[in-house]
């Protein structure tokens, strides 16, 4: 999924002890791109409307319930797929030309966003059928 670069599952590097677990992303190792945002979204109600419902021209993004957990449903403009993010020590990588929705927040989730670009509002899609024509005008 993702014709650009593909969407996937990435396995973070966890620490296990007496004292808890530790989840380790690194720019370079987890991720190919260099981190330079970060955010976090929290307090949704369970009958929160969705989240994202945009694109990127560009961005690429590592998505990870870091508590809870939220479903993400993803778009290149020919497939979709969904993903249900409930384990801290997994992320989801998103690349640049799929649409993305997370919906189905279980109470008290928090999701954290890893970014390769700081916000431009000049890189997202924000209207489905604009991105669909660019998405699918791709070699």
């Amino acid at each position: 999924m993702g014709r650009i670069k593909p969407c996937r599952l990435i396995r973070l590097e966890q620490h296990v002890d007496p004292r808890g677990t530790l989840s380790v992303v690194e720019s370079g190792t987890t991720t190919d791109f260099a981190i330079q945002r970060v955010y976090y979204m929290y307090g949704q109600p369970e009958s929160s409307p969705p989240r994202g419902m945009h694109g990127h021209r560009t961005l690429e993004q590592v998505v990870i319930a870091a508590h809870g957990g939220f479903s993400v449903g993803l778009d290149d403009g020919f497939h979709r797929t969904a993903y249900r993010l409930d384990e801290p020590g997994v992320g989801l990588y998103i690349g640049p030309m799929v649409w993305r929705v997370l919906q189905d927040f279980a109470p008290a989730s928090v999701a954290l966003v890893l970014a390769s670009r700081h916000y431009e509002e000049s890189d997202y899609y924000r209207d489905y059928d604009a991105f669909l024509r660019d998405a699918r005008s791709l070699p």
